[in-house]
């Protein structure tokens, strides 16, 4: 077929009006592509004329073989009115993100040079709520101390806002709020069993009416609490004089009011005046002034428990998850995981039970449970072999089969005393878009992606440089540790704790190798080492070569010494930004990238 005359050809490329207007058409690019045909004229750059060049690098393209279009402008073209020649060139491949730079921002409850740390301080749960402006922390001591954010994010006006010509960038700032005595040490006379105080797991519920709801438990009982402000009230306009005050120590608040033009209301016998209990003047009040509650401007957080969630564990409560539908939660202990309704604290519904009808079949046990973020009748628990089962509570009320069961195995001739002890899954974290979960055990991170069960998409080593060390860490209990994990709100970074008061991030997505060691003291970056050569997911800077030495003596590859009395176990991500905040002891540190 022969190429058509360049009259043809500028006639073609200069159709280019609005589609629909009279006499007008529309070239065969925008009717193959309507999406681009329906841009407004003011919007969609004009197409270029096609001319004569005698250049050889302005000659037209080769028309692909089996096209009669000669000449025509294509779709990228109408986008870029630039010539071949002027476009830049195609960019380059994205460089690995760059690791974060941690800074110190806050601590509560630091602990002094030579300054004992009692048992019933040490922080035992932390939890951010889904806003990122209220952290509550509980301890071993049964009670719950709620901080709230105070830099000032939203609090600037509109106008300030506006004027501003780019986002002031602030760390998160917390302040102590308030705190509660949440639980309070119990005795199982039936069992003959001590039921501690200790605060395992703290959840935040949905904010309703500027107050805030948690959940917490210890071992048996579950506790759900309302926080809320409230205005102080106090008796005032009171008939004895506030100067003055009784020989019992107490104090009375009296009205600064004139009582002139009252109504006398009689003297008072000489009997009665002469009564050192009672502050009344000689003659007697010249009126009586009957109490008077008067509410204060002053706000004061005040905690009080609705609803209280006993009696239905038998083995002691590991794990507690709210449902994405804002009406029912979960709890689970070793063998069982029960559905409450926040409404109803006198019955709960058994939805996993792995007890086994003869308990000397026992192999495993359920270490965490967690519910999906936004799939109610999802939900995932992990056990001490290693494995992770995702139940549909649509299938059946008892949900013994799982739907997916996600774990890895170990190879052929690997296994040893201590396989399924360190294989345990000691805590699992849904990230926040549902699609993955992260996993922590023992010696390693894994994140696994819900659609693939074959095995984790990636594996980070943890304690490795520990494997030598295994015996001496079972002596100690120390191999029994569970140490917790989380998520950043993107779900680009992970991060878990370790021993001598350490804690670890490291990068989630695709091609990202960083792999920070940070220290939970005023100095983060302490004990970090540069090592640009690290491979990806890997610690290889701690080495399998531990030093022998004392019983909690210990060196990784950076001259490091492993403290197993000193351990980070809780840690939180705040949900939007990349802030920390983790326990070491009774002292609660956040740091900032």
């Amino acid at each position: 077929m022969p190429p058509p005359r360049r009259q043809e050809k500028q006639k073609s490329a200069s159709n280019t009006g609005a589609q629909g207007l009279p006499g007008t058409r529309s070239p065969p690019h925008l009717a193959a592509a309507p999406h681009l045909a329906s841009i407004p004229r003011s919007l969609s750059p004009p197409l270029p004329i096609l001319q004569e060049s005698s250049s050889p690098s302005r000659s037209p393209a080769p028309t692909p073989p089996g096209s009669s279009l000669h000449g025509v402008v294509t779709a990228a073209a109408l986008m870029d009115p630039k010539s071949p020649d002027d476009r830049p060139q195609a960019a380059a491949p994205q460089s690995q993100p760059q690791p974060l730079e941690w800074r110190f921002a806050q601590v509560f409850g630091e602990r002094g040079a030579g300054e004992d740390v009692q048992e019933v301080d040490i922080i035992s749960a932390i939890e951010f709520d889904k806003s990122g402006d209220h952290l509550a922390t509980g301890d071993r001591g049964g009670r719950v101390v709620l901080f709230e954010r105070t830099d000032a994010r939203g609090s600037a006006s509109r106008t300030e806002l506006e004027r501003q010509d780019y986002p002031v960038a602030r760390h998160p700032e917390f302040r102590y709020k308030t705190e509660f005595q949440s639980h309070e040490p119990e005795f199982d006379y039936l069992k003959s069993l001590e039921i501690e105080e200790k605060i395992n797991k703290i959840k935040w519920g949905q904010t309703a009416n500027n107050a805030l709801f948690i959940l917490s438990t210890n071992d048996k009982t579950i506790k759900y609490w309302k926080v809320q402000d409230k205005k102080v009230k106090r008796v005032s306009v009171m008939n004895l004089d506030a100067s003055q005050s009784s020989d019992n120590g107490t104090t009375s608040s009296s009205s600064t009011s004139s009582s002139r033009g009252l109504l006398p209301n009689g003297g008072c016998s000489e009997k009665l005046c002469a009564n050192k209990d009672l502050s009344l003047p000689p003659g007697g009040c010249a009126s009586l002034r009957l109490p008077v509650v008067v509410t204060g401007q002053d706000l004061n957080p005040v905690a009080r428990c609705r609803r209280v969630y006993a009696h239905a564990h038998d083995y002691h409560i590991n794990s507690i998850s709210n449902n994405s539908d804002g009406e029912t939660f979960i709890s689970a202990d070793d063998l069982r995981i029960n559905l409450w309704n926040l409404e109803i604290n006198s019955q709960s519904f058994n939805i996993v039970d792995v007890k086994p009808t003869n308990m000397e079949d026992l192999t495993e046990v359920i270490t965490c449970a967690e519910f999906h973020p936004t799939h109610c009748n999802t939900l995932a628990y992990s056990s001490s072999k290693g494995a992770i089962r995702l139940i549909d509570l649509r299938q059946s009320a008892l949900c013994d089969n799982h739907s997916k069961l996600f774990e890895e195995h170990e190879a052929a001739g690997s296994k040893s005393f201590f396989t399924e002890i360190i294989a345990s899954v000691s805590d699992i974290k849904f990230a926040r878009d549902g699609r993955h979960i992260l996993s922590r055990d023992y010696m390693t991170l894994k994140l696994w992606d819900l659609n693939m069960d074959s095995g984790p998409v990636a594996t980070f080593q943890v304690h490795e440089h520990l494997r030598p060390k295994l015996c001496d860490l079972y002596e100690n209990d120390s191999i029994f540790d569970k140490f917790e994990c989380c998520l950043s709100g993107d779900g680009l970074r992970v991060a878990t704790g370790s021993y001598s008061n350490l804690f670890r991030v490291f990068g989630g997505s695709s091609g990202n190798t960083e792999a920070t060691t940070l220290e939970a003291s005023r100095n983060p970056m302490r004990r970090q080492v540069a090592n640009p050569t690290r491979p990806a997911r890997t610690l290889s800077s701690l080495t399998r070569a531990v030093r022998r030495g004392g019983e909690n003596a210990g060196a990784d590859g950076n001259g490091n010494s492993n403290d197993f009395s000193t351990k980070l176990l809780h840690l939180a991500w705040h949900p939007t930004e990349n802030s920390i905040a983790c326990a070491a002891g009774n002292s609660l540190y956040m740091y900032y990238a």
